[in-house]
This record gives C-alpha cells, sequence and structure tokens, in this order.
C-alpha cells in the first residue's frame, strides 16, 4: 500500500522506517512547523506533577532550573519517551488518549492542593485544565508553542503525488487537518481521494476534512497505525 504520513519528519521517522520494512510505500508530508512562544518563567519547585499532552510541548520547554523528580504526566509513548530524554524520572504514559491521561492522573495524584503544571501548545483538542479544575485539581495552563501551517510544498513531490495518491493518510490535529484541506484546495485535487482511507485522531480532526469524499475514514489513537492497516 501507498501511505502518507503528515507529522513533521522527526516525529514520523521511526514509522516510515517500520512501514517500509513491510513492503509499504511511504510518502511524508509535513504539514505544520512548530514555534516557541515566550511565557512566565517557571518556578517548578511551585508544582507537585506536570502534565504534557504532546512531544512539542516536551521539546520546546526550558528545562533551566527543572525539577526532573516531579511525577511527569504524559499522553502517550512518544511524549514519555522524550521527557525521559530530558531527564525525568518518574514519568506515567497513557495510550495516546486525554481521557486515558486524565484517568491516570485521578488514579496517581492526590494532592489537589499541590498545583499541576499543564504545558501544552496554543491550541489543544481537549480542555484538560478545565476538566480537572471541575474536578477539584489546582492547574496551572502555560503555552510554550503554537503550530503555523506549511505554505510551500515542493512541487515534483506534488505532481508525483497527483499521480499516485495514497491508500492510507494519517492526520494527528486539527491544526494538520486544516492545512491538509488546505493543501488539497490549492492543488486542486479534491476529487483524487475517493479511494483513500482517512485516518485521524478524534472526530474534531476528521470533521475538517468531511468535505472531502474518501473510501473511508477511520478514528485512531497514537501507537495504532500499524494496527489501522489490517483494517482496511
Amino acid at each position: 500500500m501507498h501511505i502518507l504520513l503528515t507529522r513533521p519528519i522527526e516525529d514520523c521517522s521511526e514509522m516510515i522506517i517500520k512501514f517500509q520494512s513491510l513492503d509499504h510505500k511511504v510518502s511524508h508530508l509535513s504539514l505544520i512547523n512548530v514555534e516557541n512562544v515566550q511565557h512566565e518563567k517557571i518556578n517548578f519547585n511551585d508544582y507537585g506533577g506536570i502534565i504534557f499532552t504532546s512531544s512539542n510541548a516536551v521539546k520546546n520547554l526550558n528545562i533551566e532550573n527543572l525539577n526532573k523528580k516531579l511525577i511527569c504526566f504524559c499522553v502517550g509513548s512518544a511524549t514519555e519517551k522524550k521527557a525521559r530524554s530530558l531527564g525525568f524520572q518518574n514519568t506515567i504514559a497513557a495510550e495516546g488518549n486525554v481521557s486515558n491521561l486524565k484517568e491516570l492522573i485521578f488514579q496517581n495524584y492526590e494532592l489537589k492542593e499541590t498545583p499541576l503544571l499543564y504545558i501544552s501548545g496554543e491550541i489543544i483538542t481537549t480542555d484538560l485544565d478545565q476538566q480537572l479544575l471541575k474536578e477539584g485539581y489546582a492547574v496551572k495552563r502555560i503555552i510554550n508553542y503554537k503550530v503555523n501551517h506549511t505554505e510551500n510544498f515542493d512541487e515534483n513531490f506534488v505532481n508525483e503525488l497527483k499521480q499516485n495518491i495514497p491508500d492510507i493518510v494519517y492526520v494527528y490535529s486539527q491544526n494538520s487537518a486544516s492545512s491538509f484541506l488546505n493543501f488539497i484546495k490549492i492543488y486542486q485535487t479534491e476529487n483524487l481521494w475517493m479511494n483513500t482511507n482517512l485516518m485521524c485522531i478524534g472526530e474534531k480532526t476528521s470533521s475538517i476534512l468531511n468535505e472531502i469524499k474518501w473510501k473511508k475514514i477511520f478514528l485512531f489513537n497514537p501507537g495504532e497505525e500499524e494496527f489501522l492497516l489490517y483494517k482496511i
């Protein structure tokens, strides 16, 4: 099968190698780029735990004066791996799902009087901080990155893609979905995806691309990419 991956290359290089080892053709289209956002200085000693719902939040964290023994809640294994690379020692990872992450916090963090620090991007799919506040937790959200849409694409790559439209496309966020829709419209390929299976994280992501006619739309969590190959 021909598979199109749309995450930044550093986030999907291992997956490219994995799919190629399974004899699939893999194309890569980076739809977004991440920009650091300046924010207030963080005193990590004021918090009992830290929450990451994306590896980008970890990558853009200023680790000066970081308390690496903080209990660190990560949305998935890739985010946990990145957190551990910064030296976090006490990490707990969900299965790529914010709802599961919230349950892990309920199970493993009872000190509601000690605030949690939630590091995130400018746009989030789920208002995790607000949900935790409603449950009595003290939560401070700090935005440390924002996402910009890719505007310039390699014309040779686009022409090759038009000649060989992928069987599967993986889209990981609302930002990426918006950028992909823009890409489709710019290059007037709206009618070329009818035999393509669209894989999206969450309904909010898939809804952005609903105006395009796809073969099927699947919802998935990070880590399930290979499993989905056997469902189509």
